[in-house]
């Protein structure tokens, strides 16, 4: 489970943030059985979700993608880069201060009974230091500590790490945890491995996910968990099924030499490619009794929140079911409020979200803050102010008698009290003036 993420001088970010889903023990009577994971071992009480809150460019979006960039260059640094290659890094370039600093990342998880602070900074022609801390019960161990080329390491616990970095195979622009476990460190396997289980994706491009939920409807027992949600959804679906591509039904225009790699895969690999998701729903006669079923296009008859909800069910299920991190940007698009308060609920639920998966997304829709489902140390905000710095911080931040527990969050966000949205006061003194040319004869 994530418990802490931080950046500094990153893209908006000028100075350091932190989202926290560590529990405020001021919120500790509010909804804990239901939002709330405890762990003994640690004394530590989790949050299941969190949503984030701000007005257009002050750093909803900026915050995730921190996340998904972070991610990747772990994941990827040891095997995508090379030598003298950028790193894909912004600094806050608004201040003279921070236009030429490095960019910093850290996060801390709790991974199969152990805790783990992972983090680093990096330019866009190197990294400039980075570290790994391990806490495997109640002290806490410092595996490596990177600044530049020189490597302060752990010889017993961090073994093939020491003779990697010793044997100078790790590159500027590279992360010694991803060369690491590219060399079977099994520490650094493990850190990888928990950043394959966070998972990020766009509110915005459903079809970059689509593909995935596809292929968990050919399994049985995922198609029917599916088909529940979509039904629970009152989308009127009964049943999905795959329409599989027709050889003569390649486009025309198809270039050859894909045409050709596509025909030799079906004929000589058996590889079926979907050329289509059919959604299955009633037909009706004039009594309204059921005489039939029809066959909807996905993509050409349903509507594009249907097509959202569709491609959202195989990732939500995914993570629910094997106790992943979901990021989700701008969650919202396309569904209705009172789908995403079902989807939240899902994450909120201790009898579903039995292995205590976690959701953090972004939204402008104030709906969730009146829905009763997020506690005030839930509820995060992002504010830009008139220098261009994004700052980060909870409802739970304020004071007691600043914000009372049974008060109205979204009204009182929507009015401003909160901060963290957009001052349009501008808008009230602009003068249009319309200038009417008579035609001359």
């Amino acid at each position: 489970m994530l418990l802490q993420f931080s950046i500094r001088n990153f893209r908006i970010f000028k100075d350091k943030v932190t989202l926290s889903l560590i529990a405020s023990n001021y919120d500790k009577d509010t909804r804990e059985i239901e939002n709330v994971f405890e762990d003994k071992k640690f004394n530590l009480r989790l949050l299941r979700s969190a949503v984030i809150y701000g007005a257009n460019a002050s750093g909803k979006s900026k915050l995730l993608e921190a996340i998904a960039f972070m991610r990747h260059y772990v994941i990827n640094s040891s095997k995508e880069t090379q030598k003298g290659e950028n790193i894909n890094v912004d600094s806050f370039r608004l201040s003279v201060e921070t236009e030429n600093e490095p960019s910093e990342f850290e996060i801390i998880f709790l991974f199969n009974g152990e805790l783990f602070r992972y983090g680093f900074e990096a330019s866009k022609e190197r990294i400039v230091s980075e570290w790994l801390y391990h806490k495997p019960k109640t002290k806490e161990i410092e595996l490596f500590y990177r600044d530049g080329n020189q490597f302060n390491t752990h010889g017993r616990n961090f073994t093939k790490g020491a003779t990697v970095a010793k044997e100078g195979l790790v590159r500027d622009n590279a992360l010694l945890i991803s060369v690491a476990a590219q060399f079977n460190d099994k520490t650094a396997i493990t850190v990888i491995d928990w950043f394959k289980r966070l998972k990020f994706i766009s509110g915005l491009d459903e079809a970059g996910y689509q593909g995935f939920t596809v292929s968990k409807t050919e399994v049985p027992v995922h198609k029917e968990r599916i088909l529940k949600l979509l039904k629970a959804a009152d989308l009127g679906i009964q049943d999905i099924k795959l329409q599989k591509l027709d050889i003569d039904g390649l486009p025309k225009g198809m270039p050859k030499e894909m045409r050709d790699e596509i025909l030799r895969e079906m004929k000589e690999d058996n590889v079926e490619y979907i050329a289509d998701v059919l959604t299955i729903h009633k037909k009706y006669d004039l009594s309204k009794q059921v005489i039939a079923t029809v066959n909807f296009s996905i993509n050409s008859d349903e509507s594009s929140g249907t097509r959202k909800f569709f491609a959202l069910t195989g990732p939500i299920l995914d993570v629910i079911e094997n106790g992943y991190t979901l990021v989700v940007d701008e969650l919202d698009s396309k569904l209705h409020p009172n789908l995403i308060c079902k989807i939240v609920s899902l994450f909120n639920s201790d009898d579903v979200n039995t292995k205590n998966a976690q959701l953090i997304f972004n939204t402008h829709d104030t709906n969730l803050l009146s829905s009763g489902l997020f506690r005030r140390d839930q509820i995060w905000f992002t504010n830009k102010d008139k220098f261009g710095e994004a700052k980060l911080y909870s409802l739970a931040d304020f004071k007691s008698d600043e914000v009372k527990k049974n008060e109205s969050f979204e009204d009182n966000y929507i009015r401003g009290k909160y901060g963290a949205i957009p001052y349009l006061g501008f808008f009230d003194n602009l003068d249009f003036t319309i200038h009417q040319h008579k035609n001359e004869e």
